[in-house]
């Protein structure tokens, strides 16, 4: 597994969703929240419904923006919060298409996709 993993969402059908072939993921959504925390996230990002470069990784990285704590397993998936965005959101069993356990902490950076970047 890669000490830093790399997707990038985009809206589908008004939800925030992601591929990656590497691990046979199509249109994954976000949803219970963490769709809310993209949402506020991007919001500097211009475009960003076209798609976003989204940094993840259960050790802290030089230039994360945000880190999620762990709170709870729920329905398969985990219940994270947020302090910097006072908000929790759930990410679904498609974390473990990443992480052998649901890690304690998640570190991210949002970035605007190069052809966005200005």
């Amino acid at each position: 597994m890669n000490a830093i993993n790399v997707i990038a969402p985009y809206k589908y059908l008004d939800m925030w969703v992601f591929d990656d072939e590497r691990v046979g993921l199509v249109q994954e959504p976000f949803v219970s929240g963490a769709d809310t925390m993209i949402d506020k996230v991007v919001a500097h990002i211009s475009n960003a419904e076209q798609g976003f470069v989204m940094l993840f990784s259960a050790t802290p990285f030089p230039g994360h923006d945000i880190k999620l704590e762990w709170r709870r397993p729920d329905g398969g998936g985990n219940w994270y919060f947020s302090e910097a965005l006072d908000m929790e959101g759930w990410l679904c069993p498609a974390l473990f298409k990443y992480f052998s356990a649901a890690p304690q902490e998640i570190y991210v950076q949002i970035k605007a996709k190069k052809s966005d970047a200005a």
